[in-house]
């Protein structure tokens, strides 16, 4: 869809990887921890990767949109860029869940 060069893309999937990893490696520690003030540190820290990752894919396909070859085939491609933001999107939410007592 976003019609990398093989180079970029794997650059490109091991950056998002590496991000995605990390995003989870730190909100981990204080997914088991009770206090909130150390649950909310460690919410900090996993945002930063995810936010990097959400930028990526919002502007990556955002650059795609308009490399589409009809609107239709564009107008795919814009839904699933919201699709996908969407649902990334939910990660903070899931995670804040325990720290507000729901």
């Amino acid at each position: 869809v976003m019609k990398l060069p093989q180079e970029e893309t794997v650059s490109l999937g091991w950056k998002l990887g590496v991000a995605s990893a990390l995003m989870v490696a730190l909100g981990y520690p204080g997914e088991i921890q009770d206090d909130l003030t150390v649950r909310w540190f460690w919410w900090f820290l996993a945002m930063i990767p995810f936010c990097y990752v959400v930028q990526t894919l919002v502007v990556g396909l955002n650059e795609a949109t308009s490399k589409q070859p009809s609107p239709a085939a564009a107008s795919l491609v814009s839904a699933a860029r919201y699709v996908t933001v969407v649902s990334w999107c939910t990660y903070p939410f899931v995670y804040i869940i325990k720290n507000v007592g729901l």
